[in-house]
C-alpha cells in the first residue's frame, strides 16, 4: 500500500504530457465507444500525432483517462508496428520490403537512403529530419519499388526520382 501511495505521489509530481487539448480530443472520441478501453488505439494515435510518438508517460495519462491499466496501454501500443514508442523524426521513412520490392530493386533504394541520410534502420538523421524503418508491404506491388513518407506514398523509384523526393520534405 505504501508504495502504491509512494509511486502515484512520485507520478503526479511529473509534468504532464499531454495537453488539454490532446486530453479534450481524446474524450471526444472515447465518447463514441461503449466502453473507454475501446478508444485505446485511437488515443494512442491521437497522442502520436500531436507528439510524434508515444513516451512511457503518455501512456500512463492515457491509461488514467481511458481507466485501464498503463501495462494494458503498452500492450496495445506495442503490438502495432505504426505507434511509435520512440522519438522519431519529423518525416518518417518506410521503405517497402516484400518480394515484388526487392526483385525491383529495393536493395539499391535502401543503399541510397542510407548513403544519404548516413542512417541505417531505426535510426534517426541528426537534424531529426528523417527517420528509416522497413514495412513488409506497403500493397502497391505493380509499381515497385516503393516508400512511404509520413502518409505519402511513392512509387516506381529510382535513386534520381528519390532525391527529388526528399528534397519536398523539410
Amino acid at each position: 500500500m505504501f508504495y502504491q501511495m509512494l509511486t502515484a505521489k512520485i507520478f503526479y509530481m511529473t509534468e504532464k504530457i499531454l495537453t488539454s487539448e490532446d486530453i479534450t480530443e481524446i474524450e471526444k472520441v472515447f465518447q463514441h465507444f461503449p466502453l473507454k478501453s475501446a478508444a485505446c488505439i485511437e488515443g494512442l494515435k491521437i497522442i502520436q500525432k500531436n507528439h510524434r510518438w508515444v513516451s512511457d508517460d503518455a501512456v500512463k495519462e492515457l491509461a488514467e483517462i481511458l481507466e485501464m491499466s498503463p501495462a494494458a496501454i503498452d500492450s496495445v501500443a506495442t503490438y502495432y508496428s505504426l505507434i511509435f514508442r520512440r522519438p522519431v523524426g519529423r518525416h518518417v521513412i518506410f521503405v517497402c520490403d516484400s518480394v515484388s520490392c526487392w526483385i525491383m530493386g529495393y536493395d539499391g533504394i535502401l543503399n541510397h537512403l542510407k548513403k544519404k541520410l548516413q542512417i541505417s534502420y531505426g535510426e534517426t538523421t541528426s537534424e531529426d529530419r528523417f527517420t528509416l524503418l522497413s514495412v513488409c508491404c506497403l500493397g502497391t506491388c505493380d509499381r515497385a519499388p516503393a516508400i512511404m513518407i509520413n502518409d505519402d506514398l511513392h512509387r516506381d523509384l529510382t535513386t534520381d526520382k528519390l532525391d527529388a523526393i526528399l528534397e519536398t520534405y523539410k
